[in-house]
C-alpha cells in the first residue's frame, strides 16, 4: 500500500480528531446519549464499541486529555514508513477485540486504547525497523509517554478508568508493530 504525502496524512489526522470532537458535540448537544454505543465486553450489543469507543468520551476533560496525545502520536505515526490508517484500524480492531473478550463488565469509551496502542507501536517499530529516524521517534515517544504508559496499565479495579483498555491497547500496538515488521521482512523486494 502506497504511503501518503505529509499533507494528506495531516489532513487525515485533523479529520479523524475532528470526527471525535463532532461526535462529542452531538452527544453533548442532543438527547442521543451516544455513550450507550461504547464497548461492553462479552455482549452482542457491545461489539459495536470495538469501533465506536474511540469516538466516544465521558466528558470534556476526558476528550481534552485524549486529544493532545492523539494528535501528537498520530503526527509521529505520519512520519513513519507505515500506512497510518492501516495502523490505526489494526490497533483499534485488535485492541478492541481483546478488550471485548477480557475487559470488565462496564461500558468502555474513549481513545485511550488507541493512544496506548500508538505509544507501544511507535516504540516497538522504532526498535524493530532499526532505522535512525524510527529510533529517534521511539525514544521521543518513550520519553514523552513512558511514565503514562506504565501508570496507565496498572490494575485499579474500583476505578472508572479502563486500565485494561490501556493495557490491551498497548498489547495490540506491540502485536501490530511485530506483525508489520514480519510482513515487511517476508515481502519480496521490488
Amino acid at each position: 500500500m502506497a504511503k501518503h504525502s505529509v499533507s494528506e496524512e495531516l489532513r487525515g489526522i485533523l479529520a479523524f480528531v475532528g470526527v471525535v470532537w463532532i461526535v462529542f458535540l452531538v452527544d453533548l448537544l442532543t438527547p442521543l446519549s451516544l455513550n450507550q454505543w461504547g464497548l461492553v465486553p462479552r455482549t452482542g450489543g457491545g461489539l459495536i464499541g470495538v469501533v465506536s469507543m474511540t469516538f466516544l468520551h465521558a466528558g470534556f476533560g476526558h476528550l481534552i486529555s485524549n486529544t493532545c496525545p492523539l494528535v501528537i502520536l498520530l503526527g509521529l505515526l505520519a512520519g513513519s514508513r507505515t500506512n497510518s490508517a492501516t495502523v490505526v484500524i489494526s490497533i483499534v480492531g485488535v485492541g478492541g477485540s481483546l478488550l471485548w473478550i477480557f475487559g470488565r463488565s462496564q461500558t468502555h469509551v474513549g481513545a485511550s486504547l488507541l493512544i496506548y496502542g500508538l505509544i507501544v507501536f511507535l516504540i516497538a517499530s522504532g526498535f524493530l525497523e532499526k532505522r535512525i529516524v524510527s529510533l529517534v521517534i521511539a525514544l521521543l515517544v518513550a520519553f514523552l509517554y513512558g511514565g503514562t504508559l506504565l501508570w496507565g496499565i496498572l490494575p485499579s479495579l474500583r476505578s472508572h478508568i479502563s486500565w485494561e483498555g490501556h493495557l490491551l491497547g498497548a498489547l495490540a500496538g506491540g502485536l501490530v508493530a511485530w506483525g508489520f515488521q514480519n510482513n515487511a521482512a517476508e515481502a519480496p523486494e521490488s
